[in-house]
């Protein structure tokens, strides 16, 4: 077995969601899940098939974020994985939806953050074993982070 980690390529102001399914209808479930949680969502999925063509099976409502999905996808060939990249969404809005799927088997990672996920390789395939999203903490938050991270909250619109 061999151990690689693949950087998800992104622009740092999109986010992405990136899980584990088990069936080729997977993009098709994701996008009505993402359209029915979110109507005005722009996004991109691609689905690593894992038996018969093992193809590559992309969808979304933007061509470019379709495209990067599509290749983020092939640059990870993990078996079953799936990627989701959202433009101008948060993962919190449609995050409950895209777990509802009957055929989502979990979730590495929903973030807007740097992400590497960890891949093993063996002569079967790819899985991925896990994520690093973001960086590592640079200490424990004082009274004044305390209140920059609940007025963020506020400004953002998910704390009254």
């Amino acid at each position: 077995m061999e151990l690689k980690t693949v950087k998800v390529d992104k622009p740092a102001e999109l986010n992405v969601i990136v899980g584990q399914s088990h069936f080729i209808k997977t993009v098709e479930d994701l996008y009505e899940a993402l359209v029915s949680a979110m109507p005005e969502i722009k996004f991109g999925i691609a689905f690593c098939e894992s038996s018969g063509k093992c193809l590559v099976r992309a969808d979304g409502n933007d061509e470019g974020l379709k495209k990067l999905a599509a290749d983020n996808a092939l640059k990870i060939g993990a078996g079953h994985s799936f990627i989701i990249i959202l433009k101008d969404a948060f993962p919190i809005n449609v995050l409950k939806a895209v777990q509802q799927v009957p055929e989502i088997c979990s979730i590495f990672c929903a973030t807007a953050n740097p992400v590497e996920l960890i891949i093993a390789e063996t002569e079967q395939g790819r899985g991925i074993l896990g994520v690093i999203d973001g960086e590592k903490p640079r200490g424990i938050e004082g009274p004044e982070e305390i209140s920059w991270r609940k007025d963020f909250l506020r400004k953002i619109g998910y704390k009254r």
